[in-house]
């Protein structure tokens, strides 16, 4: 752990550091000082635009997994990403307090997430203004972090707020594409991108189920939030195999993955 004229001095690095390249090193090197970990990745996101990699240390052999793969369609899955353009109040979370309640026996846990090897992830999210959040994560491939160090990165989360929202206030203009598309381009892709699955094949209430499901949320939470019993969740779910000619929900993970961008 830091001592507090180190932890001071390299605040006011961090702080110098925005506006440059280096603020990302420089505010995991101040992360760390609090709590070692063994990745950072910083995303920005806007409604269901592809992410964009703002900043990340992985090794090579790693960033296949950890950003290519995420960016091509996963990231629709991530607890964060939904927590961030869901209107998640900035700070900073486990991954386990806001996933859904079968979040780790889910096909994205299964498919995806288990490829990462992490112990625990962990984000701040950083609200960037334009209808854009930046999620700062820190990643841990060999143990949780303890109630101590969460509390320790507590207390540096309204530093590390601050910084962002300063050093990323450009990150609106960073998603306009060059053919103009804005955020009435991009808004509610996400609930197209579930409500064009498996159309003309599954019914409107059949695709709600689809959603939830990949999301990682068990029957008995799907259906509070359809206002349906968890049996008729689960004739549904049994329907929607039997129409898409699939017997699993690995199955469903990756029909699903596979129609990303074709929306």
């Amino acid at each position: 752990m830091q001592h507090k004229d180190q932890k001071l001095g390299q605040i006011a690095e961090a702080i110098t550091a925005i506006g440059t390249p280096g603020l990302p090193s420089s505010l995991a090197a101040l992360l760390r000082g609090v709590a070692p970990y063994t990745y950072t990745v910083v995303f920005g996101y806007r409604g269901a635009a592809r992410p964009l990699d703002l900043f990340d240390d992985f090794p090579a052999e790693k960033r296949k997994v950890f950003v290519t793969d995420y960016q091509e369609g996963p990231y629709l899955l991530d607890p964060l990403y939904l927590s961030a353009i869901g209107g998640q109040a900035p700070g900073l979370y486990r991954m386990r307090e806001i996933a859904p309640d079968r979040f780790y026996q889910g096909e994205y846990f299964r498919n995806y997430y288990i490829q990462t090897g992490l112990a625990e992830e962990i984000g701040f999210l950083i609200d960037a203004g334009d209808d854009s959040v930046v999620v700062l994560s820190l990643m841990r491939a060999d143990r949780p972090f303890t109630g101590r160090e969460m509390r320790l990165l507590q207390e540096m989360a309204p530093v590390v707020l601050a910084i962002g929202r300063r050093h990323w206030a450009d990150l609106g203009q960073r998603f306009s594409a060059p053919d103009g598309a804005g955020p009435a381009a991009v808004e509610g892709q996400v609930e197209r991108s579930f409500h064009s699955f498996g159309e003309g094949i599954l019914t409107p209430r059949e695709r709600e189920v689809v959603e939830y499901t990949l999301k990682g949320h068990s029957a008995e939470a799907v259906g509070r939030a359809l206002g349906i019993s968890p049996g008729t969740v689960r004739i549904h779910r049994r329907n929607i195999y039997a129409k898409l000619r699939i017997s699993s929900q690995g199955e469903l993970f990756s029909r699903f993955i596979g129609t990303i961008g074709k929306v």
